[in-house]
């Protein structure tokens, strides 16, 4: 859907800056826009690499362990239907890491990873668990502490201060990750008095279980 999202916003700039008589400026707007993308990517790479190599020297050192082993008590609370000492629980801990340090393109892995794991315990792959849920809002709203990646575009585009957004993304998305945990627990407490969403059977109204049948949209 995203890919005919942007195709649709492709083809209606070029059809507008064709009606408009401008198509020398869509293009010219299109090579200059693909020239600072690459050099935006140029920029980004020093500081994901500056960052991400601290956070391997605090892995080493032990502090990432310290840090999972004192937020341990909230992961807990917020995935109170992941068993203890599922390898889901690490990655979750690696993913609300890399975001609380504004690192977006580093927590997409461990996100992703985390969701493979909870999907181990998922039993109806059709429907997204109230724990891949509750991933997804935190991933989406995360607090961030330091958003080293808009730092890193600011400084990029000449910013004179490119700190200056350090408060206010803090306070912005501590209200994000409040309104994310309000809403998932909202849901749960709604979930457990709804009746549980029964797995796609082989066989549904009679037809051979080779047969493409509708599946239920997924839902908390």
């Amino acid at each position: 859907m995203v890919n005919w999202i942007w195709l649709g916003m492709i083809a209606l700039s070029v059809v507008f800056g064709a009606a408009n008589g401008r198509v020398q400026q869509v293009t010219e707007a299109a090579f200059s826009g693909a020239q600072t993308g690459v050099t935006v990517c140029f920029g980004l790479i020093s500081i994901l690499v500056f960052w991400m190599g601290l956070m391997k020297i605090a892995e080493v050192s032990g502090i990432v362990r310290r840090l999972s082993l004192f937020m341990a008590p909230v992961v807990r609370w917020l995935f109170p239907d992941v068993p203890k000492d599922h390898p889901a629980l690490g990655y979750i801990l690696s993913n609300m890491s890399a975001n609380l340090l504004g690192l977006g393109n580093a927590a997409t892995p461990m996100g992703i990873r985390a969701m493979q794991e909870l999907q181990k315990l998922n039993p109806n792959p059709a429907v997204a668990t109230p724990a891949m849920c509750t991933l997804l809002a935190l991933n989406t709203a995360s607090i961030t502490i330091v958003p080293t990646t808009l730092i890193a575009i600011r400084m990029n585009f000449g910013s004179a201060h490119p700190a200056d957004i350090i408060g206010p993304t803090l306070l912005a998305t501590a209200i994000s990750t409040g309104a994310a945990i309000a809403a998932d627990r909202w849901y749960r407490r709604k979930k457990r008095g709804a009746p549980p969403v029964q797995p796609p059977s082989a066989s549904v109204a009679g037809r051979p279980p080779g047969q493409a049948t509708a599946q239920p949209p997924a839902s908390f």
